[in-house]
């Protein structure tokens, strides 16, 4: 499945900077698909949601927030410790298109509904702020 090109320039805004950075994550939003809209209770309920889940599943869990430097298109998302097949479903049960996942800081957008990866670049390359 070929990406959205969304995906392939989106950039991490970070409030605060973790201790540290798992050798293996996550990065996973439950707001609107790409391609869909949603009203602002919509996102705030399902990240909410989203939050709860993988604070009971994840030894490790950061805010941060995805954006296109283009568009400033910006969505809140979580970066969690999690196995990638765990990952990939419970993005599915989100809705969510595709997450990214984080190995030894090379970023890879995964789909949620079939095999398909993306390398997309270094990951802390694409961190802005602290």
């Amino acid at each position: 499945m070929p990406f959205h090109p969304a995906y392939l320039e989106t950039l991490f805004r970070l409030q605060t900077p973790p201790r540290r950075w798992p050798e293996r994550f996550a990065i996973i939003s439950a707001y609107a698909t790409t391609g869909e809209v949603w009203s602002p209770e919509q996102n705030e309920s399902a990240d909410h949601r989203l939050a709860a889940l993988l604070t009971q599943r994840s030894p490790w869990t950061h805010r941060l927030v995805g954006f296109s430097p283009t568009t400033d298109h910006a969505e809140p998302s979580w970066a969690v410790e999690l196995p990638l097949s765990e990952a990939r479903a419970i993005g599915a049960d989100f809705a969510q298109d595709a997450i990214y996942f984080v190995h030894v800081d090379e970023l890879r957008v995964v789909s949620c509904g079939d095999p398909s990866s993306q390398i997309v670049g270094p990951f802390r390359e694409r961190i802005v702020g602290p």
